[in-house]
């Protein structure tokens, strides 16, 4: 009998490790959204290439109304890389001595986890490839940290019924949010913060409303501030939200939910009154319902840092799926 369990003992054994044998056993990443972890030698962060890698990942965010960068640093020289350092979600790491290139790296010491390798012989080549790669290595760890923000958005997710029902779309947004307003083709979703306020405004137009080409930005704004005037009051009587005029907002052509979308990044401002902050818009061209799907994330919190705020209700906003 015991030779039986014995030899039933060892198969198992066998068959657990030959189905495993192409698996590898790797531990949960870890870190704040929007931190790096850059691997480097110190000689090389005082230096050229830490100015270097400073201007590219820690470069200021666009349409901020006061100067944050893309992702907050932390570095670490090489010989000190180990144990619960390799398990941060994003890591750059400059490699001084091999052929020039830049390698992107996915769960190497952790999942998930992006990992960037820069090499170069001397100081100048890994400077050449970092400013040569710089948009594909920023954009490797923005989304990265998209999926992070909007792993942790599902935790706790709103019931968004009235959405599906109005406005025939799907938006994962937490229960920390509410529903501050809803009527037939347009509404506001709200989340108190410390220190203000955080939103998001959903509405249809008509297709025509955004025409291509040069005009687009124009008849954006013109869309928001006719918006902003209907629905979202300002403190006094005779106030609302309106683009601010003195910056010019910027725009991309995107696709959400694999459908042509325009991307407007600027500054909200309240006419006749003191109140301005950061917005991030989305028209979505939606040619099934003849129209475009807006979704916008904007964000009141005066004197303190936005780039996070902004980030997330970028992640809620790229979760939406029209119907």
């Amino acid at each position: 009998m015991k030779i039986i369990y014995a030899l039933a003992f060892s198969l198992l054994l066998f068959t657990s490790c030959n189905d495993g044998k192409n698996q590898r056993i790797i531990s949960s990443s870890s870190g704040n959204i929007n931190t790096l972890l850059v691997v480097v030698d110190n000689l090389l962060w005082d230096d050229s290439v830490g100015e270097t890698i400073r201007d590219v990942v820690a470069a200021p965010v666009p349409a901020l109304n006061q100067e944050e960068p893309l992702f907050s640093l932390s570095q670490m020289p090489p010989v000190v890389f180990d144990g619960f350092a390799t398990k941060s979600r994003t890591i750059l790491k400059i490699e001084k001595g091999g052929p020039a290139g830049m390698v992107i790296k996915h769960d190497v010491y952790a999942r998930p986890q992006t990992v960037v390798v820069v090499s170069g012989k001397t100081d100048q080549e890994i400077n050449e490839q970092l400013e040569t790669h710089g948009d594909e290595i920023i954009a490797a760890f923005k989304k990265e940290e998209l999926k992070e923000n909007q792993r942790r958005i599902r935790i706790s997710l709103m019931d968004d019924t009235p959405l599906q029902e109005k406005l025939g779309v799907k938006l994962n947004f937490q229960t920390a949010y509410r529903i501050a307003k809803q009527e037939k083709d347009f509404f506001w979703i709200r989340k108190d913060i410390p220190t203000g306020t955080m939103d998001i405004v959903i509405y249809e137009v008509p297709l025509n409303t955004i025409k291509k080409g040069d005009s687009a930005i124009v008849d954006i704004v013109r869309m928001r501030d006719s918006i902003g005037q209907v629905h979202i009051p300002g403190p006094v009587e005779g106030s609302y939200m309106i683009t601010e005029e003195a910056y010019t907002p910027y725009l991309y052509e995107t696709k959400i939910d694999g459908k042509l979308a325009y991307e407007t990044k600027g500054i909200w401002d309240v006419k006749n009154a003191f109140m301005s902050g950061p917005f991030i818009n989305y028209a979505i061209e939606d040619k099934v319902n003849n129209r475009f799907l807006v979704i916008e994330g904007y964000v009141f919190a005066p004197s303190v840092e936005k780039r996070n705020n902004i980030f997330e209700m970028e992640a809620i906003i790229k979760s939406i799926k029209i119907l």
